[in-house]
């Protein structure tokens, strides 16, 4: 039985403008010690999904429609508040994309390490206090017995997050949730803030969901991913088959984006367009009108199903678009007429 297993979730706002449909049928599963990629642009749902697993979706206006959470075998959609809250923080924790606006700016990082640990155990707080000066420590915080006493702003923005990674991880959760969590920092910091969550999860078998833009890290640390466009998972599998074989043109394009390290003699390729509008009903491909394949078929017509082709590799084709053309002689070829 995998650790997680995500069934058909489906997340909603909704406001006075309409009803944004943010998450549609999302289904995913993760086995203690793994680690599952999710990448997709902006506004793609991959927030969203994870803070519906740990139901932190404010509501209203947020909803969740549809679906199950079951982790470790218990529906976390169907428990009480209360039974959520001991299951937050022990069970599965999560890193927050913008670690200074996360910290409390008026609170000493003590003050809100203590906390997080006496919420789940009986723990004076002179103990309290020596496990949060380990907890930084294990995260590579220098001089930590006097930085603990410390406000965020006395920090850089990568020892934020190693602090932000101390307090997510100072319970020994099963379930890791990191969302961007490399986001604004330099490479060196990014490196070592990915090491450090490595290092606990091959030392405790946590559980990593890890939420990114960047493909390069995806590449480096995760064994699954799932690739989102606009609130819906276009193409999951392993982290090779996605790499070695994508088989969505969305989850191609986005690897020709990625800029190179090496000498190249033609434009960098963007994705052309904007993501549509979730507010909006979208009729069949969400991607048709990005897409960068010959159109062969108008755009309407019934959404696309996520099908297994092989292994645990899925993908939503719509069937509209020519693939008879393998995908880096049709990006070269927008490329090209892009620069003309």
């Amino acid at each position: 039985m995998p650790l997680l297993d995500v069934r058909n979730l489906t997340t909603s706002f909704h406001l006075r403008s309409g009803v944004v449909r943010a998450a549609q049928n999302i289904s995913l599963q993760l086995d203690r010690g793994e680690t599952l990629g999710i990448v997709g642009e902006s506004g793609s749902g991959k927030s969203v999904t994870c803070y519906s697993i740990m139901r932190l979706i404010p509501q209203p206006p947020g909803r969740i429609e549809s679906g199950e959470v079951l982790f470790d075998g218990q529906d976390l959609l169907q428990v009480s508040e209360a039974q959520m809250r001991d299951i937050r923080g022990t069970k599965i924790s999560m890193i927050f994309q913008d670690p200074m606006t996360s910290l409390n700016p008026y609170l000493r990082i003590s003050t809100q390490m203590i906390e997080a640990i006496r919420v789940h155990e009986k723990m004076d707080e002179k103990q309290a206090l020596s496990k949060a000066i380990t907890a930084l420590e294990e995260v590579g915080i220098p001089d930590a017995a006097s930085r603990v006493r410390s406000y965020p702003h006395e920090f850089s923005g990568g020892m934020r997050q190693r602090v932000m990674i101390a307090i997510a991880l100072i319970n020994d959760p099963d379930l890791l949730i990191a969302d961007e969590p490399t986001t604004a920092l330099d490479v060196t910091v990014q490196a070592q803030v990915l090491d450090i969550i490595k290092e606990r999860q091959q030392r405790l078998g946590t559980a990593v969901i890890l939420v990114t833009h960047d493909l390069g890290v995806v590449a480096g640390t995760c064994d699954k991913v799932q690739v989102m466009y606009a609130g819906q998972v276009v193409e999951s599998g392993a982290v090779d088959q996605i790499f070695y074989e994508p088989q969505h043109a969305y989850t191609q394009s986005l690897q020709k984006a990625i800029p190179s390290l090496g000498e190249k003699n033609e434009a960098l390729y963007t994705i052309t367009g904007t993501p549509p509008d979730l507010a909006k009903p979208i009729s069949g491909c969400a991607f048709y009108p990005r897409c960068p394949y010959p159109k062969i078929k108008g755009e309407e017509g019934d959404p696309p199903q996520l099908v297994e082709r092989a292994d645990g590799h899925c993908v939503r084709e719509c069937g509209h678009c020519d693939r008879s053309k393998p995908i880096e002689s049709v990006l070269a070829q927008e490329v090209t007429e892009a620069a003309e």
